[in-house]
């Protein structure tokens, strides 16, 4: 195998990494009404298996991958696969739905370390002017995970039953562990950095100027993406049906939104995180505009997959950017905050849906987005200003 391929498949197996765990956080969304029926609770109390587990990968994202950047990568990887097995595997036999709830959170802490060193490991195996395209090979997995794992899920409950999908998650993750095991080298860490050292990025203004860019910008996209189905059913008035057709459509053009984030942010990086906010609210307002038509809706479904998706690689590039010096505990930082966007544009949106109707998360979307772009602007001259300091002490 050549050294290109080599890399391409090394690169696809972390990806396969991210889908069985973004699989399992986001998968479960599809078929909570069976589980809420299975264990004899309500949907709401159900829901506890999704929001609990955001809530241990926010907490955990800037404190575990710190804890784990000293050890071998790829020991690292195992442990946390590893540990997602066991849990889909004691979720399908869970006799009640605390230990269900226990299964879901434990694995769930490890979710941004496997992440963390999934993302470092891609960009250290290509020189450092690829590694935004090799990280954008890897974020299809989260991607694939993010939309097409819901459907999938859903299916396999309605043709066989809630313990096969359960399953599915689990052979997904085996699958990867087998993976890592057999065909992924050991990934010692060569420079073991001190605790200190990397907590001393956030003494940085540029590392908080991403931060805060960071949040908004997903909150931005998930004050939409949260009601998608919603937003489709009473504004755009399609079936169900063909709602999970548009799902199945983002997930595609998303996958390719990756591809083309990650090859503009190679050749271009700060002019691509300048532009997309524009024309990301330049496209909420069209979907606001033609939202009850639905052939241009189903083109602009298509473009918001590819915008959504570029949103995740930018936050990503800015976090990690900022702070090459400390890339696992950065790309914790952006696990984390992501997920904290993720919960603030959700909760906002669903506050204005009560008061103004759904058509109103278009509006907090560009809010949120407008604020992701102040803070890009903040960003923009932080990093010009830090390139030309490390290019001072290089030169020195």
């Amino acid at each position: 195998m050549s050294v290109t391929k080599s890399k391409a498949f090394f690169i696809s197996i972390l990806a396969l990494g991210i889908f069985g765990i973004i699989n399992t956080e986001m998968g479960i969304i599809g078929i909570l009404p069976l589980i809420a029926e299975n264990f004899g609770v309500s949907v709401s109390t159900a829901g506890l298996l999704v929001s609990l587990f955001a809530l241990a990968v926010a907490i955990s994202g800037p404190i575990l991958p710190l804890l784990f950047s000293g050890y071998n990568r790829k020991g690292v990887m195992l442990l946390a696969i590893g540990l997602f097995v066991v849990s889909n595997v004691v979720s399908m036999f869970a006799p009640n739905f605390t230990i269900a709830l226990i299964a879901r959170i434990v694995p769930a802490f490890l979710h941004p370390v496997y992440v963390s060193v999934a993302f470092t490991a891609a960009a250290s195996s290509v020189s450092p002017e690829m590694a935004p395209k090799a990280i954008g090979r890897v974020f299809m997995g989260l991607t694939a995970g993010m939309i097409i794992g819901i459907p999938i899920a859903s299916f396999i409950a309605d043709y066989a039953n809630l313990e096969i999908a359960m399953l599915f998650f689990a052979v997904v993750n085996a699958l990867t562990f087998l993976a890592i095991l057999l065909f992924v080298p050991s990934l010692p860490v060569k420079q073991k950095q001190s605790y200190g050292s990397q907590v001393r990025i956030l003494k940085k203004g540029v590392v908080w100027a991403a931060i805060f860019g960071a949040i908004f910008i997903l909150s931005g996209m998930y004050a939409t993406f949260s009601f998608f189905a919603e937003y489709l059913g009473r504004v755009t008035e399609m079936s169900s049906n063909t709602i999970s057709l548009m799902l199945i459509l983002f997930g595609l053009t998303g996958m390719i939104g990756n591809l083309l984030a990650g090859k503009l942010l190679t050749n271009n990086a700060l002019k691509t995180a300048f532009v997309y906010p524009l024309v990301f609210v330049g496209s909420y307002l069209v979907l606001f505009l033609l939202g009850s038509f639905t052939v241009p809706m189903i083109l602009l479904i298509a473009f918001w997959g590819v915008l959504f998706t570029f949103g995740l690689n930018i936050s990503q590039y800015m976090i990690t950017s900022s702070a090459p010096e400390a890339p696992d505990f950065s790309n914790g930082l952006f696990v984390a905050f992501s997920n904290l966007g993720v919960t603030i544009g959700t909760m906002v949106s669903g506050a204005f849906i009560n008061g103004m109707g759904i058509q109103s998360v278009m509006w907090v979307g560009i809010v949120f987005l407008l604020l992701g772009f102040l803070s890009i602007l903040l960003f923009i001259p932080l990093t010009r200003k830090s390139n030309i300091k490390d290019a001072s002490k290089l030169a020195a």
